[in-house]
């Protein structure tokens, strides 16, 4: 007969951190990931915008102005700018890039802990139906 002792013993010697505080923490990681990933697909997006409209400019610049002088700073103005730009793109890409493989990492992760949740509960099943015929037995003798 398993006494209360060998119970809490027992639960003690196979406890687990609680998946489902697991599960949730996961769940956050991956939500913070997917909204870093969002706001650089969106400053990505406008730093794009930003590049065509500097091109844009440039195109006017070198087809209307005649003056040499004011062109010139015109251009290496924008181009000055279109290199920051082109920079701050390769920047975001490279931070999304990490972003996507976070949350690629964190879905393994969010997965396996699935797949342990459900190899903890039928553990349990396990043992309380293994307690239900250890009493059971104890019973039966005791009549």
């Amino acid at each position: 007969m398993l006494t209360r002792a060998d119970i809490k013993r027992i639960k003690d010697a196979t406890h687990q951190p609680d998946p489902a505080k697991r599960i949730k923490e996961l769940e956050n990681s991956l939500s913070i990931a997917l909204d870093i990933n969002d706001n650089y697909q969106r400053d990505n997006k406008k730093l794009n915008e930003k590049i065509k409209e500097v091109e844009e400019a440039l195109t006017k610049a070198l087809a209307g102005d005649h003056r040499v002088a004011e062109s010139d700073k015109i251009i290496m103005k924008k181009i000055t700018e279109m290199k920051d730009l082109q920079k701050q793109k390769e920047d975001l890409q490279f931070k999304c890039m990490k972003a996507g493989r976070a949350i690629i990492e964190l879905n393994v992760k969010y997965e396996s802990s699935i797949k342990e949740i459900d190899r903890l509960s039928e553990e349990n099943s396990n043992l309380k139906v293994l307690l239900k015929g250890a009493g059971g037995k104890n019973t039966n003798n005791n009549s």
